[in-house]
């Protein structure tokens, strides 16, 4: 059993640091294709999503994800009319943030069994996802694959992925180069881990633990005021489309969005490099089901940090003196929203200083 100061993610099965290398090797081989034309990319690659361009200011943003080891449990509380929310969530999510209006999405739904009534579940989440995100699923692939597929248990096991794409004028994408040190940064709440960091989160509770023994999936602790294990770590992901698209709309100038996913608030640095930094003076309030898994698992704070959302879900940097605009805007969507920090000339560090932690594009320590 690892110890509190371990990386508890690592010892759960997913090296971090080795994942970053797999990426840069593959990309390294991916930036070295070689076409006839002139490459339609207009955003170097890292961003949430690549834009290409298809007319005269006119491009269309594409990305594509899955929901990841959150489906494992969904397998195993026979509970899967919401994780096509999530797919949908974690597509649409990245495209808004180069500041495209998502409009459509192709799922990619692997099985070990084509079970009708499990496909039909699965379908009732894509479509609750998809009028959540006001996009068309006009197509996908269901590939039958029980060499590759194995359930949770067998033979209900599925993987299920997502390749959206919308349209953004060339002139009004949000990259990040408008931020500058002084603006304010909007935070937007999470419902929960939304769908990262699933590896150590069901190590910690639903195996035996450093913090006590396994939970079942129908527990109750006390730390989840009266919802299951399964209803926290099954909660679905926000869509923010909605909200981001009415900001984008409005006459507040937008330097940058972020998705907060895997890597936690270090997903800013993507917005800035090295460049500039930000100072997260005010998080928003934890959920409660993080609290769980550090105390279960001795996490350090530093570490949780960098794993999970830790109850922001989404972030938004404007300009300082139009901070209280965005919030009131966002506010109309997700209660919660608020003002959770400043741009800083910190290059490449995220601080969170009332936790006593600092992030760097290596990930957070402890400051």
């Amino acid at each position: 059993m690892t110890g509190p100061t371990e990386n508890q993610y690592a010892a759960a099965g997913v090296d971090t640091t080795e994942s970053d290398a797999g990426v840069g090797a593959l990309v390294d081989v991916l930036k070295t294709i070689r076409l006839d034309r002139t490459s339609a990319s207009v955003l170097p690659s890292g961003h949430y999503a690549s834009v290409l361009r298809v007319a005269p200011n006119l491009g269309v943003a594409i990305c594509t994800d899955g929901v990841g080891s959150k489906l494992v449990v969904a397998e195993q509380a026979d509970r899967l009319d919401t994780v096509g929310i999530d797919c949908i969530a974690m597509n649409v999510n990245d495209i808004i943030c180069v500041g495209a209006e998502p409009i459509a999405m192709v799922d990619y739904l692997a099985v070990e069994r084509a079970d009708a009534s499990a496909l039909a579940r699965i379908g009732e989440g894509l479509k609750t996802g998809a009028e959540q995100a006001n996009i068309e699923i006009p197509g996908g692939e269901l590939a039958v694959i029980p060499e590759l597929i194995r359930g949770h248990p067998s033979p209900n096991g599925f993987d299920l992925c997502g390749t959206a794409i919308g349209t953004v004028a060339l002139d009004r994408i949000v990259t990040g180069a408008d931020i500058r040190a002084g603006d304010a940064i909007i935070g937007v709440p999470s419902s929960g881990i939304h769908s990262n960091g699933y590896t150590l989160a069901r190590k910690a509770l639903l195996e035996d633990a450093v913090g006590g023994p396994a939970l079942g999936l129908d527990a109750t602790p006390a730390e989840l005021g009266g919802a299951s294990v399964a209803d926290a770590l099954l909660e679905p992901t926000v869509i923010y489309v909605k909200a981001v698209l009415e900001l984008l709309e409005s006459d507040v100038p937008v330097g940058g969005l972020a998705h907060i996913t895997g890597g936690g608030l270090t997903n800013l640095l993507r917005l800035v490099g090295t460049r500039l930094g930000f100072s997260i003076e005010q998080p928003l309030a934890v959920s409660p089901v993080f609290g769980l898994i550090q105390e279960r698992a001795r996490v350090p704070a530093h570490e949780m940090w960098e794993v999970f959302n830790m109850g922001c879900g989404f972030v938004a940097v404007v300009p300082e003196d139009r901070a209280d605009d965005a919030v009131g805007l966002m506010l109309d969507h997700h209660p919660g929203t608020a003002r959770i920090g400043t741009v800083t000339e910190e290059g490449g560090v995220v601080r969170v200083p009332s936790l006593g932690v600092a992030g760097t594009r290596e990930g957070l320590r402890a400051a």
